[in-house]
């Protein structure tokens, strides 16, 4: 790949990727496995699967749930979207220009039931084979995506973010998305640039104070150059997560992804969950003058998930 990984002139070994650079972009090679752990029979995800995720940065599964347990998500997700708004309204992000809900920050404090998927062997189970280690949760979301409005999101490599500033040592996260809706080439899905997670983004300007009050609806500080993107779509390509409802994308935190607007009439819906291993617990920022809130990423509450089987019930 012609990307040159320039040597940084002050390689901090207590930060193993600098960032938020005032006068330029970098590109330097990936530190950690994309991987943690070997493969095995014991293994919630098939060899393929594994090395489909080593080589892509990412993973799709489907059927990982059954029709009652979908109606009873979708059916709850749609109840905190409508009802929930008044309750904690920090934890709740409308789209540009508008009062649509895009996101709905802390899941799992919502809603018992996001908080058992969570929890579920289905995504928990995984995420710790992924990153071999006990997990716990960074941050839930639900995200929105309306008919006819709902607006794009940027490309951007979340690591960048969470090591700028929230404080995450290395990449040894990992998102699991649950698509609540449909989710078609057409509607804003998200997309992905395989292979872009063995390389790490610098990227170019200081952090503002607060950068999050901005940044959830239009992210514009810690995201590459668009000649970057050009370069890294041209050699990699780009994948779309695309798949029916209960599909599950597991997608590593350095891969870069991003999503279009939708302008069809149908909506889209997923439920994200960040698993960080325990070891790589949040430190102070990287190249932020303090943490993002507790209801963006959790720090205060780092409890490792026991991982449950069984089927999704309303009790």
């Amino acid at each position: 790949m012609n990307i040159s990984h320039d040597t940084l002139q002050h390689f901090d070994a207590v930060d193993a990727y600098p960032t938020r650079l005032p006068d330029r972009e970098q590109i330097t090679p990936r530190r950690d496995p994309v991987l943690w752990s070997d493969w095995s029979e014991a293994a919630p995800i098939s060899r393929d699967e594994a090395e489909h995720y080593r080589e892509n940065g990412y993973l799709v599964r489907r059927d990982m749930f059954s029709s009652d347990e979908l109606e009873l998500l979708v059916d709850t997700a749609k109840r905190l979207r409508d009802t929930d708004a008044d309750k904690r309204p920090a934890d709740f992000v409308t789209e540009p220009n508008s009062d649509d809900v895009r996101t709905v920050f802390r899941l799992d404090e919502h809603s018992p039931l996001f908080s058992r998927l969570a929890a579920d062997t289905r995504l928990a189970g995984v995420a710790e084979f992924l990153l071999n280690d006990r997990v716990y949760l960074h941050q839930s979301r639900l995200n929105y995506k309306p008919g006819f409005k709902g607006k794009e999101f940027y490309w951007h490599s979340d690591f960048e973010t969470w090591h700028a500033e929230d404080g995450l040592p290395r990449m040894r996260a990992v998102s699991a998305s649950v698509l609540l809706t449909d989710n078609s080439s057409t509607n804003g899905p998200l997309m992905l640039i395989p292979g872009s997670q063995g390389e790490f983004i610098a990227c170019l300007g200081e952090t503002p104070d607060d950068n999050h009050e901005s940044s959830l609806k239009a992210q514009e500080v810690g995201v590459p150059q668009p000649d970057t993107i050009t370069r890294f779509a041209q050699h990699f390509g780009l994948d779309t997560a695309t798949g029916p409802t209960g599909t599950v994308v597991f997608f590593d935190c350095n891969t870069l992804h991003g999503s279009n607007g939708n302008i069809t009439p149908d909506p889209r819906s997923n439920a994200f969950f960040v698993f960080n291993a325990v070891t790589n617990r949040p430190v102070s920022p990287f190249a932020a003058s303090k943490p993002r809130p507790q209801w963006l990423a959790n720090r205060e509450l780092i409890q490792p998930i026991d991982p449950i089987a069984g089927r999704l019930t309303r009790g």
